[in-house]
């Protein structure tokens, strides 16, 4: 295990590795490293050093730091500025086994991970501005800068969000970051079905209240929850987050009640529980799966996700909830018999989208394709990415897809 001290200890480690030809895993916390296949490295290159924030100016709306710098350090100086990264990132810990409220900042971006607010502030690679990394020939290089103006040419943020260490070694990164808002309420609507939530949520996603996040949790899930009027509903939840100036908040919030009233009975939650019930939503707590069993992240178009859980849930039993207005699907079931793959991948071909399997054994992860397998043409041209980058395969090797 190597845990270089800077960016360019790292980067002679990297050389080596490529002149040994030696496999290598990248962590920073670890805490997702049972997100994906199983490694098949000689070698962890461990980040956990590189941390610290070296850039934040809260007028200018940018942080840089080191890419093994604490989420929960970057989120601290951002609090005390009244600020947040808006794409909400989720902490995935303990459903990966791993401890809470410990992943990097660099990890985050690697995984292109974002939570319930994405579906109106968007994805992690939207708010990833700059970045300086390590590619697979052992050389140190730059990309985009600290305002979104100076990302010119090839956007290689984008492309490293999201590919999971698979094409580099970031060694510091840059992000965007907005305005807090003043005020967190959420309105609870009890008792609607899959169907009549998604029609809701679709048309609230559309209208003037501007919610900053949308989520649906069948009875069975919600009762799960810690937030009293949603663990004791008795019934399912469907929740609408409004945020922003106090008085915009409140109007928002009374319309959203009176277009509820008529769909069921009405709650709502304001600022701690609020704070809360979203947390859980984001680090998928509802379905933390007891032992032994798989959890899946779908992404569908918001229509189809009722339809998507029929077909799924009707050939084997399964607990899901909707966020992102229905467009993303979190659903958990029973490891054996390939842990719902060949369901999971049935329902998303007949409806679009795409699903990974986010938690299972290794044993599993390492006998059904984790992400959404890719088409022929599309498989070809992340091969001759994964070239340009990493000749020599030496980073995550076979992580997302066998061979790369």
């Amino acid at each position: 295990r190597w845990r270089p001290d800077d960016a360019e200890q790292a980067r002679a480690a990297v050389a080596w590795a490529v002149a040994e030809e030696t496999p290598i895993e990248i962590v920073g916390a670890a805490t997702k490293r049972a997100l994906g296949r199983p490694p098949n490295a000689d070698i962890t290159l461990d980040l956990s050093a590189l941390r610290g924030i070296t850039y934040y100016e809260p007028a200018e709306l940018a942080l840089s730091a080191a890419a093994g710098t604490p989420l929960a350090e970057i989120e601290a100086a951002l609090g005390e500025h009244h600020q947040q990264l808006a794409f909400e990132p989720p902490d995935l810990g303990p459903l990966l086994g791993a401890p809470a409220r410990a992943g990097t900042l660099g990890g985050v971006l690697a995984g292109n991970l974002s939570g319930p607010r994405r579906f109106k502030a968007g994805a992690a690679r939207d708010h990833f501005l700059g970045l300086s990394a390590i590619n697979g020939r052992g050389e140190a290089y730059k990309s985009g800068g600290r305002v979104v103006k100076n990302v010119t040419g090839y956007d290689l943020c984008k492309l490293l969000a999201g590919s999971f260490g698979t094409l580099g070694v970031l060694t510091e990164v840059t992000v965007k970051v907005l305005p807090a808002p003043e005020k967190i309420r959420t309105v609870l609507v009890h008792g609607l079905d899959d169907d009549e939530a998604v029609r809701l949520m679709s048309s609230v996603s559309s209208g003037p209240q501007e919610a900053s996040a949308l989520a649906h949790l069948p009875a069975p899930v919600a009762a799960r929850s810690a937030v009293g009027h949603v663990g004791g509903a008795g019934a399912a939840v469907t929740a609408a987050r409004i945020e922003g100036p106090a008085p915009s908040v409140l109007f928002r919030c009374a319309q959203l009640r009176e277009r509820f009233g008529s769909h069921g009975a009405v709650e709502e939650l304001h600022g701690k529980n609020s704070i809360a019930l979203w947390r859980e939503i984001a680090n998928v707590a509802p379905i933390l799966a007891p032992a032994r069993r798989a959890v899946w992240r779908l992404s569908v178009p918001p229509a189809a996700a009722p339809g998507v859980v029929t077909d799924i849930v009707s050939a084997r039993p399964a607990d899901w909830y909707f966020d992102w207005a229905g467009g993303l699907i979190w659903l958990t079931c029973a490891q054996n018999d390939g842990g719902g793959h060949a369901e999971v991948r049935a329902a998303i071909a007949a409806s679009g989208g795409h699903a990974t399997l986010i938690s299972a054994d290794a044993d599993l992860r390492g006998a059904v394709p984790v992400f959404q397998p890719q088409a022929e043409a599309l498989s070809r041209l992340s091969v001759r990415v994964k070239e340009s980058f990493d000749p020599r395969r030496i980073f995550n090797r076979g992580r997302m897809y066998p061979g790369l």
